[in-house]
């Protein structure tokens, strides 16, 4: 394997992520409430363009486009991801090279063709060269909509943080493996999340450029529980939660929420109780973090505080919800939080009846 800081593929970031669903008008609701806003169309095909920040989401409503075929198959979902690379048919032959699946996506008059492979629940992952302002794909295969602001600030989300997949018992490794072989990721946190009846692991994996994140989730041997009810509800393996960074999560769950985003319910009051203790002289204001639910996270040892705050809302994508995450200083995922988060929708599987309480 190549040396772990090594770019082989040239990664640069998070280029735009693909959403389709087998109904009209079901996507575009979601991220108007999250503050995105539509600023272009494709000139041949019915794909739409939404923005916040530097995040760019394609709505694909193609008729029998690939994006169709997995909606159709999954309900409303992220059908394809798109990571930057320096050059794209360069890291494209690299991946066929190295075993990559490739994935032909059919294209109109005077359109580009991008290369892509088969991702995650065979879900294309797209190889983009083109990004810079002006000369990018959707320069050439978008028209913008007159009078509409190209990059809005919206609810103040400002790029893809990470995307979290949820797979098959078992297939952790060979995800894990697919990402090193072809990316050169590396694994830098390790979960096992024991609730009180089922449990998890977790391989947060990420991309030699640090800006590209890849958390992978399977259901632990202890039980049927929350990511065997997600592979059954979206009908195989696929992206379970997008989480967008923000510079101020206070502000954004603010404007979120006055435009009609749903949150998951809030932990108990003794998560606020006990913040000063599992992290003493944060600096957080406590009373405004319990207000909106907001998660708190990270390390406050030896005065240096490096600390994460998180929300999620609900499930609002058949099983698929979305983070909300603002860092000061911390680069994981909230491993503080992550046991009291899988407890609340443990709990929650029981009062809807999917999990028998004891």
């Amino acid at each position: 394997m190549a040396d772990l800081f090594d770019n082989p593929m040239g990664l640069m970031g998070f280029e735009f992520i693909e959403f389709a669903s087998p109904t009209p008008n079901v996507i575009e609701p979601v991220l108007e409430s999250m503050g995105f806003s539509h600023v272009a169309n494709h000139r041949s095909k019915a794909v739409r363009l939404y923005r916040q920040g530097e995040i760019n989401v394609v709505v694909n409503n193609e008729p029998h486009s690939p994006a169709a075929y997995f909606a159709a198959e999954h309900g409303p979902s992220v059908c394809g991801l798109a990571f930057r690379v320096r050059d794209a048919q360069k890291a494209h032959a690299r991946a066929l090279e190295l075993g990559a699946q490739p994935i032909e996506v059919p294209v109109g008059y005077m359109e580009l063709r991008l290369p892509a492979i088969k991702g995650i629940g065979g879900a294309p992952l797209y190889l983009i060269d083109r990004f810079q302002e002006g000369l990018s794909i959707y320069d050439i295969d978008f028209e913008f909509i007159e009078g509409v602001e190209r990059h809005p600030r919206g609810a103040g989300l400002k790029i893809i943080d990470h995307l979290t997949h949820n797979v098959y018992r078992g297939r952790m490794a060979y995800w894990a493996d697919f990402y090193e072989r072809l990316f050169n990721f590396r694994e830098i946190r390790y979960f096992d999340i024991k609730g009180e009846y089922t449990g998890l692991t977790s391989k947060a994996m990420t991309a030699p450029d640090g800006m590209i994140r890849i958390p992978l989730n399977e259901e632990s041997s202890k039980g049927s529980g929350q990511i065997e009810e997600f592979l059954m509800q979206f009908n195989g393996e696929g992206i379970q939660h997008v989480a967008f960074l923000t510079d101020d999560l206070l502000k954004t769950w603010d404007a979120l929420k006055a435009s009609g985003t749903r949150f998951m319910t809030a932990p108990p009051e003794t998560y606020y109780e006990m913040l000063e203790g599992r992290l003493p002289n944060h600096g957080e204001p406590v009373g405004e973090l319990k207000k909106r639910g907001i998660l708190l996270d990270g390390t406050s040892e030896g005065g240096e505080r490096r600390l994460l705050l998180q929300i999620f809302s609900e499930t609002v994508l058949g099983p698929v919800f979305f983070e909300f995450i603002e860092r000061k200083g911390d680069s994981g995922f909230g491993e503080g939080n992550f046991k009291a988060l899988f407890e609340s929708i443990e709990r929650d599987q029981i009062r809807r009846g999917v999990l028998a309480a004891e």
